[in-house]
């Protein structure tokens, strides 16, 4: 649940983001629409002048009033899967086969002729 902070009974109209600002105001500025240019300037409606904490996120709730709720970190427990269960192979010996050793061929001397 929400905790109201400041009751300001904030009337909404179409058109219009409604935010509180950087100052801790309740403040509006024209949205954008396609095709249409609007003026970036905000305006501000209720000085509430509120002083932020972390870990909680603050907004206007539907009656218009400055409420606060702590923020969800880390998203939702899952539940645990059973993990699957892995069947490892038995190692097998390979057979080692003797070689026969190479038989060394000796060159032999070419002989000069004088």
């Amino acid at each position: 649940m929400a905790q109201v902070l400041v009751k300001c009974g904030v009337k909404r109209q179409k058109g219009w983001l409604y935010f509180i600002d950087k100052k801790g105001n309740v403040a509006r500025v024209q949205m954008a629409r396609a095709g249409v240019r609007t003026s970036k300037r905000q305006e501000v409606l209720v000085k509430c002048g509120i002083r932020r904490e972390a870990g909680y996120l603050y907004f206007l709730d539907k009656k218009g009033n400055v409420a606060r709720t702590k923020m969800a970190r880390g998203g939702r427990k899952r539940k645990k899967t059973a993990k699957k269960k892995t069947v490892r192979k038995k190692a097998t010996k390979k057979k080692t086969v003797k070689r026969k050793a190479k038989k060394k061929t000796v060159r032999k001397k070419a002989k000069k002729r004088r």
